[in-house]
């Protein structure tokens, strides 16, 4: 019996392959074979988009699919050649490959899926699950979208029949364009490429299990054979398939695939978690994101052994098996199959297929990434944001893929230091008739006790932001001395204070004695237990009081009301019950 004794948690595909069911044989070789439409021209598009042959494409994906299919979580997903993967692999293959030679392109992209799974394997190992969520989302739509430009420009000499030799995208667009006011556009692949790109992206409304690329890619190539059109084609594709061998790239290569590798694993981490994710939701699964990472690393690392090139989750061809009724990881299995048998004997077919299509689907798929609804809509709900998209958008455009990832990290991580820097504070007071305390800006006719500040500090306090809260407390101090009152103590609410560093702690302790100098005493309320344990570290505890840490922001104030005798009563008609003031301490 296949696989007896594997422990099914760390390999759930082959442990799914042991208990397969015969029902399930009709309805996952049936969207096996739909699968497979779409396989064979993204495999070959997305090669070619990466600078490596097409036929290598189909390669990727046989293995990418067999490798997932037996060690994949996710009982639906499917791995294969990726659009946001193949500009990365073609900014590493240009930075590395002299001359356009395929051979050593085929070896750079095979290292780069070696080196990729491992760095897959060892985030999983480290249990990373989530690491790709630290680019924030406006960041990566802004980075997605400059991958979109980049995949048009470089696409368009193709898909209009002539070469530019520039290879970043600004100079490559003014080259193109260029090239196009010569009148160096083919008028026949032109119109190929754009019957290609119409049908892709219109798509066969009336059939949908047929893809519109399937129709693209077998109408072009049947008008290049029966027509005798005199287009550029791929040309001979070599039956068969690579046996194992490990690539052969120069040594000094290897930092500059190391750097890309690392931002090739970023956004298949990306990718693929999302999208298991998203389909575990649907099939009710329950999947590991550490050991979805491990799968993915184990599959590129089997890509690599077979001259293959990175590879990620595809969205359009795993929600295509979704749709199709496949209900196993045996539809990566015979679409795998399917696949072989077209590089086995359909290879005198598949030469006669133009270049311009695969430049029209790479393109397709271009604008599908292109989000500009989701654009708008940060516009509209939040400037800040909308500008650091499109700040990463320019910087991949003007950058090239792989300069432009570290740039779309940096301003994403930016971003986070930007908001715990500067964070947003408020003085709170009480509403008649709404329980908590609210921010005094937003509510002007909100109450304060005479002489207590009830301030709160949105953000963990740490050495970028330690004095901007001193000021802050100091500032809201002398605003409410200079409009009479005489302050008498200060209340962090620091529910939102879920650390203190040490930087933190000193400007704390310098602040707690220069208030007390001035005869202002200071006080916690909703102060998080493991932050009071830093505190009491740091010598801190002692310093404020121990009766000055409150549960409550109520108890707090019912505590100062308590201790210097105020005349305070507000709409709960009951000084005395912390539960009527406690309510919560939101800025609403």
């Amino acid at each position: 019996m296949l696989a007896r004794g594997l422990d099914p948690r760390r390999l759930p595909g082959i442990e799914r392959l042991r208990r397969y069911r015969r029902d399930d044989v009709r309805a996952d070789v049936v969207a096996g074979l739909a699968v497979t439409a779409l396989m064979v021209p993204h495999g070959m598009a997305y090669a070619e988009l990466a600078g490596i042959p097409a036929v290598n494409g189909l390669y990727t994906t046989v293995i990418a699919l067999v490798a997932y299919a037996l060690v994949g979580p996710s009982r639906l997903m499917l791995l294969g050649p990726d659009s946001s993967l193949a500009p990365l692999i073609a900014a590493a293959v240009t930075l590395t490959v002299a001359d356009g030679d395929p051979l050593t392109a085929v070896a750079v992209g095979s290292m780069l899926a070696l080196m990729t799974g491992a760095v897959c394997l060892l985030a999983g190992l480290a249990r990373l699950g989530s690491i790709a969520e630290l680019l924030s989302r406006p960041v990566q739509l802004g980075y997605l979208n400059g991958l979109a430009g980049v995949m048009i420009v470089s696409q368009l000499p193709k898909f209009a029949g002539f070469s530019v030799d520039a290879d970043a995208p600004v100079p490559r667009l003014i080259d193109a364009g260029e090239q196009v006011a010569d009148g160096a556009t083919e008028p026949t692949t032109l119109v190929i490429g754009l019957v290609c790109l119409t049908v892709v992206l219109a798509g066969v409304r009336l059939r949908p299990a047929l893809p519109g690329v399937l129709v693209a890619v077998v109408g072009a190539m049947l008008a290049v054979r029966f027509l005798d059109l005199d287009v550029a084609t791929i040309g001979d594709v070599p039956s068969g398939f690579p046996t194992p061998a490990w690539p052969g790239v120069d040594a000094g290569d290897v930092a500059t695939l190391a750097a890309a590798a690392v931002g090739l694993a970023w956004v298949t981490l990306t990718d693929t978690t999302a999208l298991s994710r998203g389909f575990a939701v649907r099939t009710r699964e329950r999947v590991d994101p550490n050991h979805e990472i491990m799968a993915l690393g184990a599959s590129n690392v089997a890509v690599g052994a077979f001259a293959g090139f990175p590879v990620s989750a595809s969205t359009s061809r795993t929600t295509l098996a979704f749709a199709s009724g496949g209900r196993t990881q045996v539809v990566g299995l015979v679409s795998a199959v399917a696949v072989l048998i077209v590089l086995l004997v359909g290879g005198d077919f598949i030469a006669d297929l133009p270049s311009t299509a695969l430049a029209a689907i790479v393109i397709a798929a271009a604008i599908k990434l292109f989000d500009l609804d989701q654009l708008r809509w940060l516009g509209r709900v939040r400037r800040s944001e909308f500008l650091l998209s499109v700040a990463a958008t320019i910087a991949v455009l003007a950058l090239g893929v792989l300069y432009g990832l570290l740039a779309a990290v940096v301003l994403s991580l930016i971003n986070f230091v930007r908001r715990v820097w500067r964070p947003y504070d408020a003085v709170l007071g009480r509403i008649d008739q709404r329980p908590g305390h609210h921010d005094i800006a937003r509510h002007p006719d909100a109450q304060q006790v005479p002489g207590l500040i009830v301030f709160r500090f949105d953000a963990p306090l740490f050495f970028a932001n330690a004095d901007h809260f001193a000021r802050r407390v100091r500032t809201v101090v002398a605003d409410r001395r200079s409009a009479g009152d005489v302050v008498k103590r200060v209340v962090v609410a620091a529910d939102p204070m879920t650390d203190v560093d040490t930087s933190g702690a000193a400007t704390l302790e310098a602040l707690v004695r220069e208030l007390r100098d001035d005869g202002v005493e200071f006080a916690f309320a909703t102060l998080r237990g493991p932050v009071k344990d830093h505190l009491y570290e740091y010598g801190l505890y002692d310093l404020i009081g121990a009766d000055r840490f409150h549960e409550t922001v109520g108890a707090a104030t019912i505590a100062y009301v308590d201790d210097h005798g105020v005349e305070w009563r507000d709409w709960t008609e009951s000084t005395d019950d912390d539960t009527a003031t406690a309510g919560s301490n939101d800025a609403s």
